[in-house]
C-alpha cells in the first residue's frame, strides 16, 4: 500500500510527465495529447513504484514488461522513460523529427526501456500474451502489463487474445483499459458503442476491476489484488479523461491528434503549475 509520501511523489511525477506531453507536442507540431495526458497517473505508478526496471539496464531478462498497445500515444511513454532516466530529457524536443529516435509511435530497437514497437491497434494484447506465456515456460518471476485504449478495442484481434490470456491462465498479465470514451471519430458510445465493457472481460473469463485512472491509489489497490489472483488474468478497467490536466483539452475529441499553438501550450503549462 502506497505511504502519502510516495502518493505525493507519483502524483508530482504525474505532474511533470503532463509538461514533458505539453512541450513535446507544441516543438513537433504534431502528436496525439489527448489519450497521452489520460494515461499519464498509470504510467507514473508503473514507472516509477510498481515495475522492476533498470534504466541503466534497460534490456534486464528480469524486468518487468510494459506494452502500449495503443501506440499514437507514444508521449505518455516517452514522458514516463525521459523522467525516469532511460533517456535525457532533452531528446523529447525532437519528437518526430526527422533523424530523431522518437518518431510518432515506439521503436524498440532504438528507444531505450521500450518493450516493444506498437502503433498498428488491436495488437499489444496479443504481445503480451506471448510474453507472459514465455515467463511461465521459462520459469521466470516478471510481470507483464498491457494499455489498451477504448477505441481499440473495437478490433477483432483484441477479443480472440482475450480468449487466449484464458486459456492459458495467465495470471502474470496485468491488462488496463484507458475508457476516456472518446476516438479519431467521435465519442465510442457514437462510433461502436462498447455498452459495459467490463460485463464484456467477465464473459471472456477475466477477473475485471473499475477504478478512476487519474486515482493512482486506486489503481495501486486493484493491482496488488490482481496479483494475488491465481490463474486467471485481470482487466483494470481506468475510467479517465481524454487530455486530462489541461482544461481546454479535456473531454474534448478534437484533442486526439492536433498539438497545441504556443498560446495553448503555455496556458496549459500555466494551469498545471509549470509556466
Amino acid at each position: 500500500m502506497l505511504t502519502s509520501a510516495q502518493l505525493a511523489e507519483l502524483n508530482e511525477h504525474a505532474r511533470q510527465m503532463r509538461g514533458h506531453i505539453i512541450r513535446m507536442l507544441a516543438a513537433s507540431k504534431s502528436g496525439h495529447p489527448g489519450g497521452s495526458l489520460s494515461a499519464v497517473e498509470l504510467l507514473s505508478y508503473l514507472y516509477f513504484y510498481k515495475m522492476k526496471i533498470d534504466p541503466q539496464n534497460p534490456t534486464l531478462p528480469d524486468r518487468d514488461r510494459f506494452v502500449l498497445s495503443k501506440g499514437h500515444a507514444a508521449p505518455v511513454l516517452y514522458s514516463a522513460l525521459a523522467e525516469r532516466g532511460f533517456f535525457d530529457k532533452e531528446l523529447l524536443q525532437t519528437l518526430r523529427q526527422f533523424g530523431s529516435i522518437l518518431q510518432g509511435h515506439p521503436d524498440m530497437k532504438r528507444i531505450p526501456g521500450v518493450d516493444i514497437s506498437s502503433g498498428s491497434l488491436g495488437q499489444g494484447l496479443s504481445v503480451g500474451n506471448g510474453m507472459a506465456l514465455a515467463a511461465k515456460l521459462d520459469r521466470k518471476p516478471y510481470h507483464v502489463y498491457v494499455l489498451l485504449g477504448d477505441g481499440e478495442i473495437e478490433e477483432g484481434q483484441v477479443w480472440e487474445a482475450l480468449m487466449t490470456s484464458v486459456h492459458y491462465k495467465l495470471d502474470n498479465l496485468t491488462a488496463f483499459l484507458d475508457y476516456n470514451h472518446l476516438q479519431i471519430d467521435g465519442t465510442i458510445e457514437d462510433v461502436k458503442s462498447l455498452t459495459d465493457p467490463g460485463k464484456r472481460f467477465t464473459a471472456f473469463g477475466w477477473r475485471v476491476v473499475s477504478v478512476d485512472g487519474h486515482n493512482i491509489a486506486e489503481i495501486d489497490r486493484a493491482v496488488e489484488e490482481s496479483e494475488s489472483v491465481k490463474g486467471q488474468p485481470t482487466m483494470i478497467v481506468l475510467n479517465t479523461c481524454k487530455g486530462k490536466g489541461c482544461s481546454f483539452m479535456e473531454n474534448q475529441v478534437g484533442w486526439h491528434g492536433a498539438a497545441p499553438k504556443p498560446e495553448e501550450a503555455e496556458k496549459a503549462l500555466q494551469e498545471l503549475g509549470l509556466a
